[in-house]
């Protein structure tokens, strides 16, 4: 090998490298394991709930060190040390992912001025259906519905987008095309906008490491906030609208009218009379005036009996601008009852416009104000949030935690008006974000100036310190719903670290003695560039910031069996030149330069599969296509390089290697099977495993996950083993969920809980309704756990409860599974056009693509015949496309080495018959086929079973691919290329091989 002081002095750079920067990783995990001991021995032991309280103790102290600004290792502050530190995913650490959807028809709602045009109205209800099966964006669909419903209308009416806020820009006289290019453009400024607000908010947060991209131009963005705690504080900053909005208050008195005439109109409308029995003749009724008295100021005339619809439910008096209290239970049948047209009807006209808005409840209150706010034709306050320029979290005189803003010049001038009027008129002004007044203050002393102005609301210091970190960050211009979200709690992460670990260092265990069992010290050298690999995989993983997850620990350890194999191609080629004649230092070097086509073509085809998976796969998919194709570079360079340096160090300072031991030196070899003459019988075994496979995929069918049905999944786990049927039996009841399927995950107090209920509501709200129906119905066997700890997810080493939650909208469960269908095409497509510019002829694609169909249906066969009484999950989801994807590079890899072997054969036996080739090309390669697949199956069988529940089905699929992978690369790929290749231009198929090493780097 020429060039070695180059390549010794890249090695040495490289592996410096990546310690430098696992080092910072391995400072970062002394610092934690330092705040934790100091948190043991701060926090008494008899205290109680004494986890939770180290935990909460160990992060505060690791939080102070983040903000201190000294350096604490190689010249880094902490803030330093935790960024440049291995960034473990959602599964290892658990935390939040969630893709959001910006709601593009509020979008065009908002560039229509609330347009109320039939036709407007009509093309978004149709695209909002258009939606639930179509892969266009929403824009395009609602551009469709306009177009098949417009008649003569036009995008550019006066009453739809030909309006003053788009003055200049969309005028009468504009054809719909150019309209609709205007408003792509608007919808996609509007977005970007709120990508930023997004992303700004994410930053104040303090989470380490997140993630946040825009998904294509659908509207939706990709959110992934490793290691958050509170998920729920999380989840309320990304998907709060923070409209923030100043109204002028009006005065309860004024509606004493007005409640009455309202509570008698639907009273008369509801038909809730009295009966003779429940009002006796004798009892008097008061007047409408004394009836809004008592509702207000909340006495009560136990001799009046009648139902009143409205008046039965003030359950306080109203002062000032707050007209009543309500039971917060009652919020929204009050609100559609004020806001039925014959009721607002009944308003004066100088409060026809008024606004009737809710409070925010003080914390632990069953009770909520309802304000009345002055209103205006337009819906417009006269003052928004557009014109704050600060907002922070402080404490008021009364040391009650507040916001504080700062408004621009424009604001402040407003806000001097507004504030001298309410003095006047000793009235309020109410403080509204997202429609709920947090708090309605009056000016005490005249007109306030400079735009100085705060919120008061019974907060939290969490709250005030979120509410000032989105008031800073501005509004989102439109809704802004969870369509899939993964909940991960830290004990469940934990969990994941310890089974992936312990998976790791068994299959690296296994491997390693194999190498020394079988290639005795030239398994020695291959097992030292092994070692060397995987540093490299994680220095690299480290230096651009990946994220690790547990299929990207699966992924490492996938491309430890992959690293065996390229040495297995160089030593079986080096044993193959020994046994010519050769002498050693020759052998070496033919057995490098012959394997090196094999070895790139097999790595090559697998790295185009995994690339498709990194394009199409997110969250922890792509981290498995992340760590594979970062593998796969990495074992190539040690594989040829450095393992070719310890070779040649030992050979040139006189070291003898047999490249076995005495065990293994004779298997394998002189194997002479013909292959061809079997494959007639390999044909029928195969047909029969495509009949039964197709067959059951029709009866059977599989078992969808929700990545592809939509629903939602909760992992809960009890204190006691439960009963599957059971629990699925009381939770799919009418009164519960109605429809549920339950299946145990690991051991029997381990549930997987799926359910569509209201899946087509992405709300935050319907989440915890699903929560509370949960718990409510699992109740008696939680063991007087309460509903808070039963739900909450930021606890470590929580043993009890839901342990992580899953939620797929129906609309993007159909993307996935489009996007899935297209990856797995895409890997065939792409596979057939790289044989066929390698081999030259279709018939060596069609066949390596033949064995690849056939493994994939048999793995799809197996999962529909066993899923129903397997011990663990075999759901079809994205993690199982990710293992078909594997699947067929492995498949791949297998079947491109045998043709790679033929096309050497034939070339260099030209008198042979061409069976003759191809059965001596078999059974030449079939060393290296059972020992790559040997070791491959030894390394996914040590992570199926240490590897954690989660991945177990994963590894199945892939266990069963290599399976049938190896059977199709002998068996049914290289006989089908044998059957459609023609005995007169099999010359032309099997030119002979190009050059594919610059001999400037192998001699």
């Amino acid at each position: 090998m020429q060039n070695k002081g180059l390549v010794k002095l890249f090695a040495v750079l490289f592996g410096l490298v990546s310690i430098y920067q696992l080092s910072f990783t391995f400072k970062n995990n002394a610092i934690e394991n330092n705040a934790a001991q100091v948190a043991e021995s701060k926090i008494d032991a008899s205290a109680d709930d004494r986890k939770n309280q180290v935990s909460e103790f160990a992060t505060k102290y690791l939080d102070s060190l983040e903000t201190s600004k000294e350096n604490i290792f190689l010249g880094n502050t902490y803030a330093d040390v935790k960024q440049n530190a291995m960034k473990l995913g959602l599964d290892l650490k658990g935390g939040l992912e969630a893709i959001l959807q910006i709601s593009v028809r509020d979008l065009l709602m908002g560039l229509s001025n609330d347009s109320k045009d039939p036709t407007f109205r009509k093309a978004l209800d149709d695209a909002d259906e258009m939606q639930k099966d179509s892969q266009n964006t929403y824009l395009d669909d609602f551009f469709t519905a306009f177009d098949a419903i417009k008649g003569d209308k036009k995008l550019a009416s006066p009453d739809i987008f030909a309006n003053r806020s788009l003055v200049g820009e969309i005028d009468l006289n504009m054809s719909d095309s150019d309209a609709k290019a205007v408003l792509a453009t608007k919808v996609d400024e509007s977005i970007v906008s709120a990508f930023e607000v997004l992303r700004k908010r994410i930053d104040e947060f303090g989470v380490t490491s997140p993630n946040i991209q825009r998904l294509g131009n659908s509207g939706r963005v990709l959110l992934e906030l490793p290691g958050v705690k509170d998920v729920a504080r999380a989840t309320e900053l990304i998907t709060t609208t923070a409209q923030l909005e100043f109204w002028e208050g009006l005065k309860a008195e004024q509606f004493n009218q007005f409640l009455v005439q309202a509570n008698d109109l639907l009273k008369a409308k509801l038909e809730t009379k009295t009966t003779d029995s429940e009002t006796p003749a004798a009892e008097t009724e008061m007047t409408d005036e004394e009836k809004a008295i008592a509702a207000l100021t909340g006495e009560e005339n136990e001799t009046v009996n009648e139902v009143n619809p409205l008046l039965d439910l003030i359950v306080g008096p109203g002062f000032g601008a707050t007209l009543a209290q309500f039971n917060i239970e009652d919020k929204d049948k009050v609100l559609s009852y004020l806001s039925m047209p014959e009721v607002m009807a009944l308003l004066p006209s100088e409060l026809k416009y008024t606004k009737f808005l809710f409070g925010k409840p003080a914390e632990d209150s069953e009770v909520v104000d309802l304000f009345v706010l002055k209103g205006n034709r337009d819906n417009e306050p006269p003052l928004n949030g557009a014109v704050v320029t600060d907002a922070r979290q402080s404490y008021n005189q009364a040391n009650k935690v507040v916001v504080s803003m700062q408004m621009n010049s424009k604001g402040a001038k407003i806000w001097e008006k507004m504030t001298g009027e309410a003095f006047k008129t000793q009235s309020q002004i109410a403080v509204v974000l997202d429609n709920t007044v947090y708090s309605a203050p009056t000016s005490s002393s005249g007109p306030i100036a400079g735009g100085s102005t705060e919120i008061s609301g019974s907060f939290k210091l969490s709250e005030a310190t979120d509410l000032a970190n989105v008031l800073r960050a501005g509004k989102l211009p439109a809704r802004a719903e969870i369509i899939q979200s993964s909940i991960v709690g830290p004990s469940l992460g934990q969990e994941a670290i310890d089974s992936g670990t312990m998976s790791f260092g068994i299959a690296l265990a296994l491997v390693l003695v194999w190498m020394v069992f079988y290639y005795g010290k030239a398994g020695l050298f291959a097992d030292i560039a092994m070692l060397f690999n995987i540093l490299l995989i994680f220095g690299v993983l480290s230096g651009i910031g990946a994220v690790l997850t547990l299929p990207g620990i699966a992924g490492i350890v996938l491309t430890i069996g992959m690293s065996v194999d390229a040495n297995v191609l160089i030593f079986e080629r080096i044993r193959e030149e020994l046994s010519k004649g050769k002498d050693q230092k020759s052998a070496i070097q033919d057995g490098f330069s012959n394997a090196l086509s094999s070895i790139l073509d097999a790595n090559i085809t697998t790295g185009l599969t995994a690339l498709i998976l990194f394009i199409f796969g997110t969250g922890p998919i792509k981290g498995f296509a992340t760590t594979l194709l970062i593998g796969i570079g990495t074992s190539l360079f040690t594989a040829i390089f450095i393992t070719r340096l310890l070779v040649d160090w030992y050979a040139n300072k006189g070291g003898n290697l047999d490249f076995s031991t005495g065990i293994t030196k004779n298997l394998f070899r002189n194997i002479n099977i013909e292959f061809l003459k079997k494959r007639k019988v390999a044909y029928i075994i195969s047909g029969i495993a495509l009949t039964v496979s197709i067959a059951s995929l029709a009866i059977n069918k599989l078992d969808q996950g929700i990545d592809f049905v939509g629903g939602r999944t909760t992992q809960v786990r009890f204190a006691e083993p439960v009963s599957a049927v059971e629990i699925e039996g009381l939770l799919a009841s009418q009164d519960v969920f109605g429809s549920a399927t339950v299946k145990t995950v690991g051991d029997d107090n381990n549930l997987k809980i799926s359910t569509k209920y209201k899946i087509n509501e992405t709300a935050n709200e319907i989440d915890e309704e699903v929560r509370v129906k949960m718990y409510d119905a699992l109740q008696p066997y939680l063991k007087g756990v309460s509903f808070e700890d039963f739900k909450d997810l930021s606890k470590a080493n929580k043993q009890v409860g839901i342990m992580d939650q899953y939620k797929v909208s129906p609309s993007i469960a159909d993307d996935i599974k489009q996007a899935s269908f297209w990856a797995v095409l895409g890997s065939l497509v792409v596979v057939f056009l790289y044989i066929l510019f390698r081999f030259k002829r279709w018939q060596f694609s069609l066949g390596a693509v033949a064995a690849v169909f056939h493994d994939v249906i048999i793995v799809l066969g197996v999962f529909s015949l066993t899923y129903k009484f397997m011990p663990f999950s075999m759901e079809i989801d994205q993690a199982f496309i990710a293992a078909i994807l594997t699947v067929i590079g492995y498949s791949l890899n297998d079947t491109v080495v045998v043709f790679d072997r033929i096309r050497e054969f034939f070339n260099e036996h030209t008198n042979w018959p061409f069976d003759k080739v191809i059965d001596s090309s078999l059974s030449s390669t079939l060393s290296r086929t059972l020992n790559t697949s040997l070791t491959t199956l030894v390394v996914l069988l040590a992570i199926f079973i240490f590897g954690g529940e989660s991945i177990r089905g994963f590894m199945f699929a892939l266990i069963v691919g290599v399976v049938v992978g190896t059977y199709s690369s002998l068996f049914i790929a290289t006989p089908i290329m044998f059957d459609f290749v023609k005995k007169g231009n099999a010359a032309d198929a099997l030119k002979k091989k190009e050059e594919v090493i610059d001999e400037t780097v192998v001699k």
